[in-house]
């Protein structure tokens, strides 16, 4: 199981920093053989999620005010370490997401720009493709919107 924190850039502790930092490297950089500059001035004003299993941070998600990204908020930079894939922590980090998103902001629509790969993925969680593909940083991706509406209890299958 895993446990929640949810912090502002500001409640991060420099180690947590460090952790968020790392992951999101190893992940998007090293394991997309994508580089980019992952500090793009958005993680001050977001909340971070964190997913930790025995205390090690093994999922992630950026939680973005309205305004930052899009007029809506939106959820970016989800992430689970690579060991710990296939055991649904996705699912659960998605949804947790939703969530704490709906609690920071209420229940408006959600704007994600999403890698195109993991479109199904999202659909699941009742977003849906607004027709606006792109490529960022070689990668396929595609604009996403979820209509406003509560979060579903139950985890898509």
């Amino acid at each position: 199981m895993l446990q929640w924190q949810l912090k502002t850039f500001h409640q991060l502790s420099s180690l947590e920093l460090y952790e968020v930092m790392r992951l999101r490297g190893e992940v998007f950089v090293v394991e997309q053989n994508c580089p980019f500059v992952d500090a793009d001035g958005k993680d001050v004003a977001s909340h971070h999620l964190c997913g930790f299993h025995q205390g090690e941070l093994v999922a992630y998600a950026r939680l973005v005010p309205p305004g930052s990204c899009y007029a809506e908020p939106s959820i970016g930079r989800v992430l689970t370490a690579g060991k710990y894939r296939k055991l649904g922590y996705g699912k659960l980090l998605m949804q947790q997401a939703l969530r704490e998103t709906e609690k920071l902001h209420g229940q408006i629509a959600i704007r994600i720009g999403a890698q195109y790969y993991l479109k199904n993925f999202y659909e699941a969680f009742g977003f849906q493709d607004i027709n606006d593909h792109y490529l960022e940083d070689g990668i396929a991706h595609l604009i996403m919107l979820r209509p406003a509406f509560p979060v579903k209890e139950e985890i898509p299958a």
